[in-house]
């Protein structure tokens, strides 16, 4: 018999949490086709894993690619990182559903605006049809869309009117195949919603078997009533919630992983409720003064009105304006920065909390940017389990792959069984490592050997193919309920 692939001599990590074990892998168009010792098979493609591991191709949790599959197909970002799945339309943020218009708020995070041209999800995906990118992309609908959509000005709660109108939407959205609603509760054009406009929504995405995610209202210095509120909807709305970078901000947050975790654990017990977390401890996002108190130092990384900051400290700047650095903060927006907030403790014990799945949070363009865009996933293999010991090797993966496709319903994704689909990452575990930095974020990571994506190779021996087998992954199952009453044992554990 012969394959189009054969991936030989390598140790699997199956994404499922078990034990490796010593197992050639066979691909056939965009399946696995066969995993065991296949000594006696030929291939029209040999690839040779001695000394590495074969993992299934890792699933961004939590990324911000909605323009970058259609501007940067090639996605170097995260095929150089083992990434074969973003997750996409996060905190609130999507390009679709959106009707073009003349003008978009400032704090919408996705890049050009003529990209915003996708009235419906189906219009979007079929752009990814008709262009594929390197990576496969499943769609969350954000409610900072939907209120632009469907209201004329954001600064107040939805009317009845206005939230019916934005759940029609969403039921459409989601009918299309999207996988779910994400709010980003702390930015201006989503924050004067209330709970009860939210909930409202979220029932929507429950009723249709589909996944909340929110980036919740607050996570310094009211973190914990934010934690609340966003556990309050999952429970109104009978909704599966994932707790979006999960995270607290500011040094009255130090240490509140002793009851932030054990608050989740709790909820866990009577509603689903899954989290996901990047890999440091500094965050990137508009500029804004509110998020500039919790930060210990502040980095330009644009600026709309002064482009030459890029890359500057705020301090500096205010400094050498003769102002503080909120007016500094303000004078420069709108615009982007990296917030350094996070306790590296609390940072490790969300890594190892067992619902944590793993996300970048990246945000393509722009000239200075996060390192989590390039870095997140070798990060997590090379520091945090290699390193650090945080966990071994099969359960980083397991956060990267397996727990993220169950908790998103992605159906023979995130792992390697005969009849999955062919998303496959070959690492070598002694060198893998992120370079990125936040002097140089986008340098491509160490150890990444081969990535497939739907059987074809994206990336070979440090350099992108140029192969775009990627698809848009509509939904293609509904989610369990709410209420624990109606769980298998199986599907709680997924959770």
């Amino acid at each position: 018999m012969t394959h189009d692939i054969l991936i030989r001599h390598g140790m699997v990590i199956d994404g499922t949490g078990a034990k490796r074990f010593q197992a050639d892998i066979a691909l056939d168009g965009d399946r696995i086709a066969a995993i065991g010792d296949l000594r006696d098979r030929a291939a029209r493609i040999e690839i040779d894993a001695t000394g590495c591991i074969v993992a299934p191709g890792f699933i961004d949790a939590h990324a911000h690619d909605d323009i970058a599959l259609l501007a940067e197909p090639d996605m170097p970002s995260k095929v150089s990182q083992g990434c074969t799945t973003v997750v996409i339309g996060n905190c609130g943020f999507s390009a679709a559903p959106l009707t073009p218009r003349a003008s978009y708020p400032d704090d919408f995070l996705l890049g050009d605006e003529s990209y915003y041209r996708f009235p419906r999800v189906a219009d979007y995906f079929a752009a990814l049809r008709e262009t594929p990118a390197a990576v496969n992309a499943a769609a969350l609908v954000g409610h900072s869309v939907l209120r632009v959509e469907c209201m004329g000005e954001l600064d107040r709660p939805a009317n009845a009117g206005e939230i019916a109108a934005m759940g029609a939407r969403l039921r459409e959205a989601l009918a299309d195949g999207a996988l779910g609603f994400s709010t980003g509760l702390e930015y201006p054009s989503n924050k004067a919603a209330d709970t009860d406009e939210v909930v409202a929504l979220a029932r929507v995405a429950g009723e249709m078997g589909a996944v909340y995610t929110t980036h919740s209202r607050n996570y310094d210095a009211q973190f914990r009533e934010a934690l609340l509120e966003a556990l309050e909807i999952g429970q109104r709305a009978e909704v599966p919630v994932v707790l979006s970078h999960h995270q607290g901000d500011g040094p009255e947050n130090v240490g509140h992983t002793a009851w932030s975790l054990p608050m989740i654990d709790e909820a866990r017990g009577s509603q689903l409720v899954g989290l996901d977390v990047y890999p440091y401890n500094a965050a990137a996002t508009i500029i804004d003064p509110a998020f500039v108190l919790s930060a210990s130092k502040v980095l330009i990384s644009s600026s709309q009105p002064h482009p030459e900051m890029a890359g500057r400290e705020l301090d500096d700047i205010a400094r050498e304006w003769g102002i503080d650095r909120d007016a500094a903060a303000l004078k420069l927006a709108p615009g982007g920065a990296i917030y350094f907030c996070q306790d590296e403790a609390d940072v490790q014990r969300i890594l190892a909390f067992p619902p944590t799945m793993i996300g970048s949070d990246g945000l393509p363009g722009g000239e200075i940017n996060h390192p989590r865009l390039w870095g997140s996933f070798p990060r997590v293999l090379g520091h945090y389990s290699r390193d650090l010991e945080l966990f071994d090797l099969e359960t980083a993966i397991h956060k990267m792959t397996g727990l993220t496709a169950s908790r998103f319903g992605l159906i023979d994704r995130g792992k390697l069984a005969v009849g999955a689909y062919a998303d496959v990452t070959v690492f070598d575990p002694e060198t893998v490592i992120d370079r990125a930095t936040f002097a140089k974020p986008s340098e491509p990571s160490l150890g990444i050997r081969f990535v497939a994506v739907n059987g074809a190779l994206v990336w070979r021996d440090g350099i992108a193919t140029g192969a775009r087998p990627g698809r848009p992954l509509p939904r293609q199952t509904r989610l369990a309920p709410q209420s624990l009453s109606s769980l298998k044992p199986l599907q709680l554990a997924a959770f």
